[in-house]
């Protein structure tokens, strides 16, 4: 059997549950170093978190969470400050989607939004959905998550003494750094495109897919009509470090997979060197073509009907892909045919009228 010395990966949407409370970092348990270690109430306010996310199980609805006045403040003092930031620092893509998120999913200052409706929104727009977690999971749980479109998205908020910081990611950090983005089609597919190259791949590949994931989705810049604009969740929901990357004194080279791969993360400092591309497509054009260089014995293959994953590892397995291939392709086809007939009607009609309105030379009139 090809599979039996590869790592488990998650066939199926709900195989998820398996994986999902492997957290690596805080969940109820906080360092000594966190803001909030010394305060009893906000401990035990993480254990409720915790312990939502623990019991859920696909298929359910997320609970929904009643935010106490200082979580709401905290929540809103990000807010109102980074609102300020996005109309000269976001990309198109990110500041499309936000009056959305405010007119389905309640964003305001005065309003920590549900996971629930934003979940909801974003299966309407992507398919992706949301999941609670409790804290950190490994990269490849959640790369893996990525591979079904899902987002595994705490619900707490950060420590209030300090609401412009936050060693962990909070929902300060989910709601308003990723979820723009992840109602954008192209960027919902190459979030899902890095998850489904992790499936099945060796440590030191999703450890690399990892970086990548980190210097992209978290920390990517691209270019704009000339201008740099930030995509990178962790910079969007930075107060500092959004000012900061888009300034003369960040670093900014061309997006490399290989090169980046090796780039070290940092997490309590501002990063060392931030990568872009001179448009979001090329970052997804280059992922693809590092994500071939991955060796597994099998390639795979996201079934949006079934929400599993095929696994192409023999010839039956590619015959049939290559038959739902066809079907679309025919569907596509036919589409392009039925649109370069209407545009030649369109042009015979315009003929037509042009034809119809050039004035006539006048027949001369043969004096007697």
């Amino acid at each position: 059997d090809e599979l039996q010395n590869i790592p488990w990966f998650p066939r199926k949407v709900s195989d998820l549950d398996k994986s999902a409370n492997r957290v690596l970092m805080y969940g109820s348990e906080l360092d000594a170093d966190h803001p909030g270690f010394k305060d009893k109430v906000y401990r035990l306010r993480r254990k409720i978190f915790a312990d939502i996310a623990f019991k859920y199980k696909y298929g359910e609805p997320i609970p929904r969470i009643d935010y106490t006045e200082e979580e709401i403040k905290t929540w809103g003092t990000v807010f109102t400050e980074l609102m300020k930031l996005y109309p000269s620092h976001a990309c198109r893509e990110y500041l499309r989607n936000i009056p959305q998120l405010t007119e389905f999913c309640g964003y305001r200052k005065d309003n920590v939004p549900q996971l629930e409706d934003v979940s909801e929104f974003l299966k309407e727009k992507t398919g992706f959905q949301l999941r609670p977690v409790a804290g950190y999971l490994t990269s490849r749980d959640f790369l893996a998550g990525l591979a079904f479109r899902v987002f595994h998205c705490t619900q707490y908020i950060r420590h209030s003494s300090d609401p412009l910081y936050t060693p962990e990611p909070d929902c300060c950090h989910e709601l308003l750094g990723h979820m723009p983005l992840l109602a954008d089609p192209s960027f919902a597919q190459f979030s899902q495109e890095l998850g489904l190259a992790s499936l099945g791949a060796s440590d030191e590949a999703v450890q690399k897919l990892a970086t990548l994931y980190f210097f992209t989705v978290e920390f990517g810049l691209c270019k704009q009509d000339g201008l740099m604009r930030v995509y990178g969740a962790g910079l969007l929901s930075s107060i500092g470090e959004l000012k900061h990357a888009l300034t003369d004194k960040s670093k900014k080279i061309p997006f490399e997979p290989v090169r980046t791969s090796k780039q070290e993360c940092l997490i309590t400092t501002f990063q060392d060197v931030y990568f872009y591309t001179e448009s979001f497509e090329e970052a997804k054009d280059r992922m693809r073509q590092y994500a071939c260089t991955i060796k597994r014995p099998f390639a795979v293959r996201y079934n949006p009907y079934t929400q599993t994953v095929d696994v192409l590892n023999n010839t039956r397995c590619i015959a049939n892909a290559v038959s739902e291939l066809r079907g679309d392709l025919c569907i596509v086809s036919d589409a392009l045919r039925r649109l370069q007939q209407i545009e030649i009607e369109e042009e015979e009609e315009l003929e037509a009228e042009r034809e119809a309105e050039t004035p006539r030379t006048p027949r001369q009139i043969k004096s007697n």
